[in-house]
């Protein structure tokens, strides 16, 4: 485990309506959501690697579709600096993931159906009124990146 993620199996409560999933309770996590985005993935298709500067993440992946979602501490003085690794989450492993600044991440799209992830970050995309530069090192950019997602 990677200092400083947290990561929350989530449950479904099923009937006969169909499911409903809680995702997020302040009393539960402390945790500043600012904005919320949900994307779909094709199957086969990596997002990223990369990081945030000063941002984290926090997403939730529920299904449809599965990922594998991979982790990198790039931090300087965390206890698990160096360290990697890999989870799979989605439809089969319903999670919530909180990813702190300065750990790499990225994920695969691993079913054979496109899958949903949703993002609630602490942080504005481009600050207010999009007028800041992005809070983004992207590792996906850079031929000779450690990171790699296969």
């Amino acid at each position: 485990m990677i200092h400083g993620v947290i990561i929350k199996p989530l449950s479904r409560n099923t009937d006969e309506r169909g499911w409903l999933t809680e995702i997020f309770r302040r009393d539960e996590l402390d945790f500043d959501i600012v904005m919320s985005y949900v994307s779909l993935t094709n199957p086969g298709v990596i997002r990223g690697p990369h990081e945030h500067v000063s941002q984290s993440d926090c997403f939730v992946f529920l299904g449809p579709g599965d990922f594998r979602l991979y982790l990198w501490d790039r931090r300087e003085n965390s206890p698990t600096k160096g360290e990697a690794m890999e989870i799979e989450v989605g439809e089969k492993s319903p999670s919530l993931v909180i990813v702190p600044p300065g750990v790499v991440h990225g994920y695969k799209c691993i079913s054979e159906i496109p899958a949903l992830s949703i993002n609630l970050p602490d942080k504005l995309y481009k600050g207010i009124e999009k007028k800041q530069e992005v809070d983004e090192i992207r590792w996906e950019n850079k031929a000779d990146s450690r990171y790699q997602i296969r």
